[in-house]
């Protein structure tokens, strides 16, 4: 909830909750929690692979990170009014996601080494990026993995549609601070 509440007060208009460890009851008390935070600034919240909780908790929509997870079958469950997102680790998969036409957005990485969230699927950096504009891509891709500040400019030149970041806010000495300073590269 704290860093919601920073996130959320220096701009930020889209949240991620992820957790995989708690069980369903403590999962749905924080989510509602982080949701109330979000809906005091007007951001939305999307929940990290629990799209059987978004009819207990207060929130927009769900990202599916299982690359087996049955994406077609999650949209009829969740509905048409929900956000649906899926992860892509190489462009087969990106295009895989798009083509099932039940999926809104796809988050595509790791761009560069993150901590957190374990991986070792191979880094895609710029150039994994720019290969896009060789594919009929056409949902809206969300680079994720390690993004730094200076990373902003040269993703969002390769035709990324926006940019995911954690680590880089949260273990940053100044969170809120350095939120703005991503917004002041993507505006």
């Amino acid at each position: 909830p704290e860093q919601a509440q920073i996130a959320c007060q220096n701009g930020a208009n889209w949240v991620q909750y992820r957790c995989l460890t708690k069980p369903d009851d403590e999962l749905i008390d924080e989510i509602n929690e982080i949701a109330a935070i979000c809906d005091d600034w007007g951001a939305t919240l999307i929940v990290t692979n629990h799209y059987e909780l978004l009819d207990r908790v207060d929130a927009q929509g769900v990202h599916i990170e299982d690359f087996d997870a049955d994406l077609i079958a999650i949209r009829r469950y969740i509905g048409e009014d929900k956000t649906l997102g899926a992860s892509a680790t190489h462009i087969d998969r990106l295009l895989q996601v798009q083509n099932t036409n039940a999926v809104d957005y796809c988050g595509y990485g790791p761009f560069a080494h993150t901590d957190t969230k374990p991986n070792n699927k191979p880094l895609l950096g710029f150039e994994g990026y720019r290969i896009l504009q060789k594919y009929p891509v056409d949902i809206p891709v969300i680079a994720v993995g390690g993004i730094q500040l200076n990373d902003v400019e040269p993703l969002l030149e390769a035709g990324v549609y926006g940019i995911a970041v954690s680590g880089a806010i949260n273990l940053a000495v100044d969170p809120g601070a350095t939120l703005k300073e991503f917004y002041r590269k993507i505006y």
